[in-house]
């Protein structure tokens, strides 16, 4: 089964007013093990591989993942990661190392990422 969910960037964020698709996709041994999560299209952000995969503790079976994980708790955990990055766990090599070195230029990419998925009315 797969879905797709619009998670939001929260407010007084860089990521405010961006609205980023999430592909979730369900294997029969779900809730065993977690759903596959991925932006398409891919994020600019230190946890998101070029694939679009998010990497989050709670998307992993060996880390994170327990059956009793709600959706709700999974995408809010996705939207948390937005502006919280985990620098302990680099996905997207740009990314990180502007995240780590350069506050300001990672901080205008994400405005320009949000702006980029701005819902047209």
């Amino acid at each position: 089964m797969k879905w797709t969910a619009g998670i939001p960037g929260k407010e007084s964020t860089d990521w405010e007013g961006g609205v980023f698709q999430v592909s979730m996709e369900f294997s029969e041994d779900y809730p065993s093990k977690p759903p596959k999560c991925k932006f398409v299209p891919p994020l600019f952000h230190p946890n998101v591989y070029p694939s679009g995969t998010i990497c989050l503790s709670i998307l992993n079976e060996e880390e994170g993942w327990r059956p009793a994980i709600t959706l709700k708790q999974v995408l809010i955990g996705i939207q948390d990661l937005l502006d919280d990055p985990n620098p302990n766990s680099p996905a997207q090599s740009e990314a990180y190392n502007l995240y780590m070195n350069n506050k300001t230029e990672y901080r205008r990419r994400v405005r320009q990422e949000a702006a980029k998925n701005t819902p047209q009315d």
